[in-house]
């Protein structure tokens, strides 16, 4: 097999070469060869494709993949107060949406009640307000817990949001064992890409892996973590950083649970991944078939895995909101559908499309609508799930998954020479910083062509009806919060958040010991603050 042309840059980022430059390069810095042939496949691809639903997995992870059923279509949503979350979550259930995907506002992500002056002008801005029970009941009324997969976009409080949905379950008769969902449960990639980080590694980790095994336990069908290169590609990184800072993640929190005490193969199998979506259709769909021949290969190999299932990666797709501009924004519904049909025929197991108007606000209704339609469409009209992973044999396809695949393993192997993930974070940081720039200098000199940005632009703004959330809201979730925390036994709450430090400072599972203080009326502010006063609080380096 010929090797693929590259550059003598940067092997996982765009070189500028400005727009007279005659080369096209993906964002990873894969040169695109004018055309490709048999001499661009290694001789051994029957080898490393597979069947589908057998290892290495390239093909994808089930046998008949969509043929046999389509993917989970889920519409990330969550704004304002739990009552008008719920009245989005009805909507789209009954608009055809077969799994929900729960947006939380940042005080929620930061474990901050609504009443903490920190909160003040962000209390259900970027999605639902989730302080205590009573949030969560009103949330998931009429929402019957047993009919539907939730997914849940929460990291360093992930335990506290999950245990408030079981609790939620148990009081609608649903037994535990009937859940099914996500919690992204992904604390690394926050302190590497987003911010929204509460305690230090080590205790964050520990949370993780609690978790993992109290799922094992209590609530076998949940998904314990989504370990996430979506955010890392929204900061600015590769599609091949994507991939390799994703599964050195993963690396992490496996050796991490195997750390503590838990069997490979009692966890492995819950674990599940999210990727974004973007633009270059066929970079996005190699990427896909790539991380999953990595991931079998590294549970396998590296870890020694035995249960097949724990090989498999099982993976959640949004299509990329940084990619959604605020000009034009109808566009966004054309590059919403290409990279939603990248996904599929990447072998998705779940598919969030965005809203077009989501570079100006939260979706309303009508951009909800239209993204549930989008995957609907290429669910039912665009014949990509017809056959399974149908761009196989592809001499492009199968030449950029190979140079993904080999791209990522050698960053793989430079976050191991630093000692994996948890010491590897600057790094991390640096190289999609560096990435990031790449982009927006591309964009810059017209290297890359962004329609109605920097090409084809017009003069006079679109500006679409969007959501807006009334100031009312957050005064009003307020003052709910006030009266939940007037009405409930003072003394009984205090001796609840004291178990939680005292348990934090051992090593026993916190979940059993935080799910009784939020069954006792504990909020979400004080557990996460009990759990802060052990732990700590994390401290980035600039």
């Amino acid at each position: 097999m010929e090797p693929m042309a590259t550059t003598d840059e940067n092997r996982t980022i765009a070189p500028i070469v400005g727009p007279g430059d005659p080369r096209r390069f993906t964002d990873s810095g894969i040169e695109i060869k004018h055309l490709y042939s048999e001499q661009d496949i290694p001789d051994d691809l029957e080898s490393r494709l597979g069947e589908p639903g057998e290892y290495p997995f390239t093909r994808g992870i089930h046998p008949d993949m969509y043929r046999e059923q389509l993917w989970t279509m889920r519409q990330y949503a969550g704004y304002a107060s739990a009552r008008e979350s719920n009245e989005r979550y009805r909507y789209l259930l009954e608009h055809g949406s077969t799994g929900l995907s729960m947006a939380f506002d940042l005080p929620t992500q930061l474990g901050l009640d609504s009443d903490n002056p920190r909160c003040l002008g962000e209390v259900g801005r970027t999605g639902v307000a989730i302080d205590t029970i009573d949030d969560m009941r009103t949330a998931f009324e009429d929402i019957p817990l047993d009919q539907v997969s939730t997914s849940m976009t929460i990291n360093a409080p992930a335990s506290v949001l999950l245990l408030l949905y079981e609790l939620v379950g148990e009081e609608q008769g649903v037994p535990a064992e009937q859940l099914r969902g996500t919690t992204q449960n992904d604390i690394l990639k926050e302190y590497i890409a987003r911010g929204n980080f509460i305690y230090p590694p080590e205790g964050a980790i520990r949370l993780t892996t609690d978790l993992f095994a109290y799922c094992n336990e209590r609530v076998p069908k949940w998904n314990t973590i989504s370990i996430s290169g979506y955010h890392f590609r929204e900061k600015g990184c590769s599609a091949v950083q994507e991939v390799a800072f994703t599964l050195a993640n993963g690396i992490a929190y496996v050796q991490a649970a195997l750390d503590a005490g838990l069997e490979i193969d009692t966890f492995g199998p819950r674990l599940a991944f999210f990727f974004n979506g973007h633009n270059n259709v066929f970079q996005e769909i190699a990427k896909f078939r790539a991380a999953r021949r990595m991931w079998a290969e590294i549970m396998r190999e590296r870890f020694g895995a035995k249960d097949e299932r724990s090989w498999r990666l099982r993976f959640h797709t949004q299509t990329g909101g940084v990619t959604l501009m605020a000009q034009q924004p109808e566009n966004n519904i054309v590059r919403v559908a290409l990279q939603g049909f990248a996904a599929v025929c990447g072998g998705t197991q779940s598919l969030h499309t965005n809203g077009f108007d989501e570079a100006l606000a939260l979706p309303s209704e009508r951009s909800a609508k239209i993204a549930l339609r989008t995957q609907q469409i290429i669910a039912y009209e665009s014949g990509a799930p017809d056959t399974v992973d149908p761009f196989a044999g592809s001499y492009f396809v199968e030449a950029l998954t190979d140079e993904i695949e080999a791209r990522a393993n050698e960053l793989i192997a430079k976050i191991d020479e630093l000692g994996g993930s948890v010491q590897a974070i600057d790094f991390m940081k640096n190289e999609i910083e560096e990435s990031a720039f790449g982009y927006n200098e591309r964009y810059r000199i017209g290297q890359d062509i962004v329609v109605g940005v920097n090409k084809f632009v017009e003069d006079s703004p679109e500006i679409p009806d969007i959501l807006r959330v009334d100031p009312a809201s957050e005064r009003e979730q307020v003052q709910r919060l006030k009266e939940f925390k007037e009405g409930r036994d003072a003394e009984l709450v205090e001796r609840r958040l004291e178990e939680v430090r005292e348990c934090a400072r051992g090593s026993e599972n916190l979940l059993p010991v935080v799910r009784q203080a939020l069954k006792d009326r504990c909020s979400l502010g004080e557990v996460c603050g009990a759990m802060r006063d052990v732990f700590g609080e994390y401290k980035p380096t600039f």
